[in-house]
């Protein structure tokens, strides 16, 4: 069984850093691509950073310069490390699963596997 689960989440004062942590579980990590998303009180979620598994990337124009995707396939787990932060990043953060291994598209729907997120909260 397949699961994800995701760690890191927090409150941050405007303009800190903060890393978040998807570990994965249940399925050989190196062979798929994998994604964060985020979602906003009241907003759909969206797209903020893909890793395939040749660990090329892709990234939401909103967040480009400010965060990081990478991985750690030994540990299989997956990381975001997001810079200058402000209150319009408070979101919960989902970490996803893409089966397509050199996939690293922005489209929820491609993903099979999703964790149950973890809050991120920028103070101002």
């Amino acid at each position: 069984q397949v699961q994800l689960v995701e760690s890191g989440g927090g409150l941050v004062q405007t303009g800190g850093s903060l890393r978040l942590s998807c570990a994965a579980s249940g399925i050989t990590f190196a062979r798929y691509s994998m994604a964060w998303f985020r979602q906003a009180p009241g907003k759909e979620r969206e797209f903020v950073a893909a890793i395939n598994w040749s660990r090329e990337t892709s990234y939401a124009d909103s967040m480009k310069g400010r965060v990081t995707i990478s991985k750690d396939n030994a540990d299989n787990i997956m990381y975001l490390q997001m810079y200058i932060l402000s209150p319009d990043d408070t979101a919960t953060y989902y970490c996803a699963l893409n089966r397509i291994p050199y996939s690293t598209t922005n489209n929820a729907q491609f993903y099979h596997y999703w964790g149950q997120g973890t809050q991120v909260t920028v103070s101002s």
